[in-house]
């Protein structure tokens, strides 16, 4: 995002000598992406975040596509998945291609290792939790609903403060931003844009661990996790400033837009990746002309394939699906309303379903996790009963 934030202390210029109490320098570190022309952010450790004591590869990341089978949409129950301890190691792949791939994690710890994904920026979709995102940026308290976008490379842990730990998670190799038109030359978001910066929450309460000793960190690398020993707390920062950092938008501060007659779905946008967009979708009245349909009209994905996280049981051109279920509309055939949804949705006022759509732009493989929660006769739910 092309927002300027600092927290903590720094130095008034740049690579100028900032020391420490006892005399210490700071160790300068600047993390962004794209070499040194993309968005950074410069921060000042208290140690050298070089320090390692050791590493051992831990697992390879593997992703297993189900063996092919007949074109159809595909309906996922993710409740029947199994949980796991872990919210970094655990996760059950579902879709993937080379842009993006979708992941769900069932977590039983409330406190996971320090990780760092070096390979993909991460949107995290908070489905069921509570809790604080903690980096070396500082902290972000996060809840139900919460996307949690968090940049390539940037070292994190999740310290839950609730039983239910579900979390849908987006990997994606490309920048994770706002959607272009939605902001203007300067890189502000305009008064069209369905969320602001006020929306948006970026880390506060920035704590200086200055300890000595054995740090576990997890890291991701060409679908490898590397285990590193760090010699230094990783929390050791002072002060940063920059436009590099994770931030959290929730769901339901997505300003949906309404229409005299249906509107597509594009008008839910509400990230946009190399390769796939992120749509929410929201609470929101219906359209407001007398003969308007408020279902959506049948459509080919051309060039597209759709995947749609139920964040609720409700959704008012679908029948059969669940809270938690995914659906699956692969290019090459035309979906929409299944039978009677259309007729049903005449005269209601307004809605209360709460989705997560993800589009790509090239094909998606089905993970071979994926199937064992399938649904497989929801490609015969738009048959006339």
């Amino acid at each position: 995002m092309s927002i300027y934030c600092r927290l903590g202390e720094i130095p008034d210029k740049r690579h100028k000598v900032f020391r420490q109490p006892s005399g210490e320098l700071f160790s300068e570190e600047l993390m962004g992406n794209m070499g040194f022309v993309g968005p950074s952010s410069l921060l000042y450790h208290v140690r050298r975040p070089t320090a390692v004591r050791g590493l051992r590869a831990l697992k390879e990341v593997e992703l297993r596509s189900a063996p092919t089978e007949p074109l159809r949409h595909r309906h996922f129950r993710t409740r029947l998945f199994n949980g796991s301890r872990d919210v970094i190691t655990g996760r059950t792949p579902l879709l993937f291609n080379n842009d993006v791939s979708l992941w769900m994690v069932r977590a039983a710890d409330d406190l996971s290792t320090f990780y760092r994904n070096a390979q993909a920026d991460e949107v995290v979709y908070v489905s069921e939790g509570a809790g604080v995102l903690e980096c070396p940026f500082g902290s972000i308290p996060f809840t139900d609903g919460d996307y949690l976008v968090i940049p390539r490379g940037v070292l994190h842990r999740y310290r839950f403060t609730s039983d239910k730990r579900v979390l849908l998670v987006i990997e994606s190799a490309g920048y994770v931003r706002a959607p272009r038109r939605y902001r203007n030359e300067f890189g502000q978001l305009t008064e069209s844009s369905p969320y602001s910066e006020r929306d948006i929450r970026c880390p506060a309460n920035l704590e200086t661990h200055d300890e000595k000793g054995d740090f576990r960190l997890v890291v991701k690398k060409s679908n490898t996790f590397t285990e590193m020993i760090l010699a230094y707390h990783p929390f050791d920062v002072i002060g940063w400033d920059g436009f590099y950092y994770p931030w959290a938008l929730n769901i339901r501060n997505f300003e949906p837009r309404v229409g005299r007659f249906h509107l597509p779905p594009p008008t839910h946008q509400t990230f946009e990746g190399d390769g796939f967009v992120v749509c929410s979708f929201c609470p929101r009245p219906f359209d407001f002309d007398p003969q308007a349909v408020p279902a959506p009209y049948s459509h080919s994905n051309v060039m597209s394939d759709e995947v749609i996280y139920y964040a609720n049981s409700e959704f008012m051109s679908r029948k059969g699906i669940e809270y938690g279920s995914i659906t699956l509309h692969p290019d090459g055939l035309a979906h929409g309303p299944q039978p009677g949804r259309t007729e049903a949705s005449l005269g209601q006022k307004q809605t209360n379903e709460l989705a997560v759509m993800v589009d790509t732009f090239r094909s998606l493989s089905v993970s071979a996790e994926a199937v064992e929660a399938e649904d497989r006769d929801y490609y015969l739910s738009w048959l006339d009963a």
